[in-house]
């Protein structure tokens, strides 16, 4: 058997779907840094373009065996090589999809909470394992175009921010109406001049990716989609915050033996309370976080409004940008702090019980971030 015929036969070995899935996943996780890294923007980029080009050969040609030799000797050397390579279309189209749906999963969980806006992260998560699943039915295009559209949209939902330094409703719009663009574009080209194709099945196979584009925009004016770009970093609370130089300088009480505590829970009421985060934003992105305060006085109660603080934050550091708010007394009961984008979507969450308290701080300590 030849080295070619060897690799043809490997290839269509049941555990080789489980490797392409797991060889996209891990060769993202080893080189995906920052979000906005022009370098993993570019090959994310890469990936769309080549799946949008299997996507169109797919639907144009099919993932059948090749054609009889006679009907190949007319076509040039890259031609006969496209037709051979039909029925490996669903194994490249996995390894493509693993790769864009690893990435956004890596990239969404430093943004993602466990809040309403986890669940497209959860939708994410949920596709990427499917994923390894999806061979047998990747050459529905249906269900091709509907995970392209996907694809694209989850891309253009930060990459749009990254580029133009804007975060807002209007600027994520335009990522939905591109989408629906690229997508579109996809679809005309397996349709135009195409014999074997109906405009009705092509009507047919866009309508559930436009549902579906139409679904993710109800999602983001509902905040469940992740405030992408923007990830916290770092949140807790303080009972002094100081800046010295280039590093804040964080005191909080700690027992002796609590030597994995970083911040202040529960926290002494009538006494001055900071609320520390660090929040990452890419280089171009200047945008305004708020310190939204909530408050209940017990369990059985709702959270209720306290306070909204506007604090201005650039982009770059690696760390995330370093800011605080500040109370001068809270009452006891259960406080939290959510960092919130000016749409309302939730970037972290800092909690904290506030309790009366006579006893003397045991020993404060001092953490430098």
């Amino acid at each position: 058997m030849s080295p070619i015929a060897k690799i043809q036969s490997l290839l269509t070995k049941p555990f080789m779907a489980p490797v392409f899935f797991l060889s996209g996943v891990t060769y993202d996780t080893l080189t995906l840094t920052r979000i906005d890294r022009l370098q993993d923007n570019l090959l994310l980029m890469i990936y769309l373009l080549l799946l949008g080009v299997l996507i169109v050969l797919t639907g144009r040609l099919g993932i059948e065996p090749p054609p009889d030799r006679e009907q190949l000797v007319s076509l040039s050397p890259f031609g006969r090589w496209v037709l051979r390579a039909r029925p490996y279309y669903p194994m490249a189209v996995q390894f493509l999809l693993g790769g864009l749906f690893s990435a956004y999963a890596i990239f969404y969980s430093r943004s993602a909470t466990l809040t309403s806006s986890a669940i497209f992260f959860a939708l994410l998560i949920l596709l990427l394992v499917g994923n390894e699943f999806l061979r047998d039915r990747l050459s529905s295009l249906r269900l091709l175009i509907s995970l392209y559209a996907l694809v694209c949209f989850a891309f253009f939902t930060f990459f749009l921010p990254v580029m133009t330094g804007l975060m807002n409703a209007v600027v994520f719009l335009v990522g939905a109406g591109l989408t629906a663009v690229v997508t579109f574009r996809v679809v005309h080209l397996i349709y135009r001049n195409n014999p074997d194709r109906s405009k009705r099945e092509a009507v047919g196979v866009t309508a559930p990716a436009f549902g579906l584009i139409a679904l993710l925009v109800g999602f983001y004016f509902m905040n469940w989609i992740p405030p992408v770009p923007l990830s916290m970093k770092f949140g807790g609370i303080y009972r002094e915050v100081q800046r010295q130089g280039d590093q804040f300088l964080l005191t909080y009480d700690r027992k002796w033996y609590e030597v994995w505590k970083r911040s202040e829970n529960p926290f002494p009421a009538d006494e001055p309370i900071y609320c520390f985060t660090a929040v990452f934003a890419p280089v171009t992105l200047n945008t305004t976080v708020y310190h939204h305060w909530y408050f209940r006085s017990n369990s059985s109660k709702p959270f209720t409004h306290a306070d909204k603080i506007p604090i201005k934050i650039s982009g770059g550091r690696e760390g995330g940008y370093r800011a605080y708010s500040f109370k001068q007394r809270l009452d006891p009961g259960d406080w939290r702090v959510d960092v919130e984008t000016e749409d309302g979507r939730i970037v972290g969450r800092v909690s904290v019980r506030v309790e009366q308290q006579t006893d003397q701080p045991t020993a404060l300590k001092t953490l430098s971030y």
